[in-house]
């Protein structure tokens, strides 16, 4: 075991009784190694315990793989990289208490994560007024379209905006006439509704009342049928994957007519693992495309949809799973493993640049946003040793990541060309195409 794992995510200490055992860790955020002296630390906050603990350990393996082939690669000029991270519970008010804790105690001028929207919207001004660097890769992450002078936001996962064009598109390549949504009052899932039906709209469709409702209600036989009663073509169903369980399973015990597409976050096997089996077979969702730009090619002369092969992700997914024991990374896992490796890519260039490690989160991501140029050569996480070696030269290159070829716009979102359209069969999700995620309104 290599010593750089002295500097692994607090939870992976606890793993094994955060996901292989029913006892939950009392206190998982006390049990995270001291740093060693010269490090340089990244602070992090993941559910790894509580209502829904499932996704946590596994972005935490994510990081402390990134964390580890970035010390083998020489760190931060010889420093070593190590990741300090807290539990948020799957709770806001025990998130928000860890957050600070980071911020305030941990003192972090680095931090990745939270998952959960809520929590990384109501710790921004304390990013803002301490200038410290928020890069968050979860789907769910707020919007950075903001110009700030203190504090950095880096969003790595597609927009709502570019899940609501491809969602849009599906309905209008298959001639459906009208649609609306059944979404969850959360932020993200009501953003995800109205980018969908907005797009829609635009492309010249007709809208039917949309409903929402509250996660943890004891059925949703009304809503359910309320959104179906005036006969969409299609509903979009946008929530997590706790709450559609019990939507998907009320909607197929009754009966109802209906067909669902499915929102960005709904592509997981905990949700195909508690519904009825072949309930949502036939039935179509999007979710991030972990395919590279340059994997990806027009099929259309529209090109509308692309063919794209993923080589790319399979190589991370080998490398995890050989790292883990054959445990396979979530799709999220790997926007977190590439959101440790820009800001350690950041931080080494701007110490070749200008003799400095930057300790402002509004200077690095702007260092981190003039890296993404597409002007610059590309540096592939497979690489990391000459990727390091080059910018310790003060050569800037632009991150080939895990997930994505990033290109930051000038307010440090990741720019996403298209997005994954999949289908259900049985138990399994299968890819259909990648969708490109520009929508023309109709004339």
């Amino acid at each position: 075991m290599r010593d750089v794992q002295a500097g692994l995510l607090v939870g992976l200490a606890s793993l094994c009784s955060a996901s292989c055992s029913p006892a939950e860790p009392e206190h998982p955020e006390e049990t995270a190694p001291d740093p060693p002296e010269n490090a340089v630390v990244l602070g992090s906050l993941l559910p790894l315990s509580g209502s829904e603990p499932a996704i946590g350990p596994n972005l935490a393996q994510a990081m402390s793989l990134a964390v580890e082939h970035v010390n083998a690669a020489g760190g931060i000029d010889g420093r070593p990289l190590h990741i300090v991270g807290r539990d948020s519970h799957s709770s806001s008010e025990r998130g928000f208490e860890q957050l600070l804790e980071l911020l305030y105690t941990d003192q972090v001028a680095y931090l990745v994560g939270p998952e959960e929207n809520e929590l990384a919207r109501e710790i921004a001004p304390d990013v803002k007024a301490l200038d410290v660097l928020h890069m968050i890769p979860g789907y769910a992450a707020p919007s950075v379209a903001r110009t700030e002078t203190r504090g950095g936001w880096m969003r790595l996962a597609p927009s709502t905006s570019a899940f609501g064009c491809a969602l849009a598109k599906i309905a209008v390549r298959e001639d459906i006439a009208s649609v609306n949504s059944l979404a969850e009052r959360k932020d993200y899932h009501a953003s995800v509704s109205s980018e969908f039906t907005t797009r829609f709209a635009g492309l010249g469709g007709r809208l039917l009342p949309s409903v929402t409702f509250t996660s943890g209600e004891p059925t949703y036989t009304k809503q359910i049928a309320s959104a179906l009663a005036p006969n969409p073509g299609r509903t979009l169903l946008s929530t997590d994957p706790a709450a559609a369980a019990p939507i998907v399973t009320e909607w197929a015990d009754s009966g109802s007519g209906g067909t669902w597409l499915l929102g960005p976050a709904l592509r997981a096997d905990a949700l195909l693992a508690r519904i009825p089996a072949g309930s949502l077979d036939g039935h179509h969702g999007v979710s991030p495309s972990l395919s590279l730009r340059s994997e990806c090619q027009p099929v259309d002369e529209a090109q509308e949809t692309v063919d794209c092969t993923a080589g790319n992700a399979a190589a991370f997914i080998e490398q995890f799973s050989r790292r883990w024991n054959g445990e396979a990374p979530l799709p999220a896992a790997h926007f977190y493993y590439d959101g440790v490796v820009l800001i350690a890519m950041g931080l080494v260039y701007a110490q070749a640049t200008s003799g400095t490690i930057p300790t402002s989160g509004h200077e690095l991501q702007a260092i981190l946003r003039e890296l993404s140029s597409p002007d610059h050569e590309a540096a592939s996480w497979r690489d990391l040793e000459t990727a390091m070696t080059k910018l310790r030269a003060g050569i800037p290159l632009r991150y080939v990541g895990a997930a994505a070829e990033y290109e930051f716009d000038s307010y440090g979102a990741s720019q996403h060309h298209f997005v994954q359209e999949w289908t259900i069969d049985g138990d399994t999700f299968v890819d259909v195409a990648s969708i490109v995620v520009t929508c023309e309104a109709s004339q």
